[in-house]
């Protein structure tokens, strides 16, 4: 007797078969297969997935201070279990970008207009970025800094929320920021949002408005890692775990925000994404818990 493949046996029995679509599933892998990486990951080696050890480009680490106190803050997490990297160059010799700076908030130092200085004289190859939570920025000051790229982190649209979430009331101060930053088109300016299901998925799109309407040139959108020593505080602030481990509601997320600006994902996860086919990269879930952050770099010393 003849084995029937299963459409065969599907007309057999009356049935016109169906080849399974997911339409939203379409949709996400269009999605990401037209986005651009982030500016900020340009040149990054996470982009090359045939990697097998990528570094994160280069960073001048000034303090692990901040004046904000995030529940979902790795830097913070760093601080409590030594891990923090003291301050100093982590890079190599020819870097074709500099970040200033992963932990901490760089304009809390005293040595920051110094150090960016430095940074321009030793490498004048070199993309110079900006990383900040923006509360600290004033024209005065902004006026003596040489930055290519500046990435204001900002993860509510209200006072009330940004308060909830950086245990800080700095939001009109980071919003002057990000007015300032906006205004300059002789730099790439960046709204750095860190998306966080259940505390400010409504958020995002209000978030991507408001830095329009600023003048920001993009909106980088980050997923949640969660930090050993956060869960509890996310806990209380709301978060919904299990949605922060769905690609699919990150990507969500960033369609909606992409209504009113120029979104972009983290690169590397883009570059990842980019190989998946729509119904696996719609049931995706990522690994959101971490312990502490790895400084995967070696401190270069050098004379300021």
């Amino acid at each position: 007797m003849k084995r029937m493949g299963w459409e065969e046996f599907a007309r057999a029995m009356g049935v016109e078969p169906q080849i399974l679509e997911n339409r939203e599933a379409r949709l996400l892998k269009e999605f990401i297969m037209n986005l651009k990486f982030p500016t900020h990951c340009g040149g990054c080696q996470g982009l090359d997935l045939s990697n097998p050890n990528p570094l994160h480009h280069p960073s001048y680490e000034l303090t692990p201070a901040c004046n904000h106190d995030c529940v979902f803050c790795y830097s913070n997490v760093a601080v409590k279990l030594g891990k923090a990297p003291k301050p100093g160059y982590y890079g190599w010799d020819r870097p074709y970008a500099i970040t200033v700076s992963q932990y901490g908030e760089p304009l809390l130092s005293p040595h920051i207009v110094k150090v960016n200085r430095m940074l321009r004289e030793r490498f004048p190859g070199a993309r110079l970025d900006l990383q900040t939570n923006g509360s600290l920025l004033t024209e005065e000051l902004w006026e003596k800094l040489d930055f290519d790229l500046v990435m204001i982190s900002l993860d509510a649209s209200t006072r009330e929320k940004h308060m909830a979430i950086t245990n800080a009331d700095t939001f009109d101060a980071v919003v002057n920021a990000l007015r300032i930053v906006g205004e300059d088109k002789s730099v790439r300016s960046v709204v750095r949002t860190i998306f966080m299901p259940g505390i400010n998925d409504e958020e995002v799109p209000k978030i991507a408005e408001l830095a329009a309407s600023l003048g920001i040139d993009e909106m980088m959108l980050q997923p949640l890692t969660i930090h050993e020593l956060n869960v509890e505080r996310l806990k209380k602030a709301g978060l919904d775990f299990e949605r922060a481990k769905s690609v699919r509601e990150y990507l969500k997320a960033a369609m909606k925000a992409e209504e009113y600006i120029d979104v972009r994902i983290s690169g590397c996860q883009l570059a990842v994404y980019r190989t998946m086919d729509p119904l696996t990269l719609f049931s995706a879930r990522r690994v959101a818990r971490d312990v502490a952050p790895i400084v995967k770099r070696r401190r270069a010393v050098f004379n300021q």
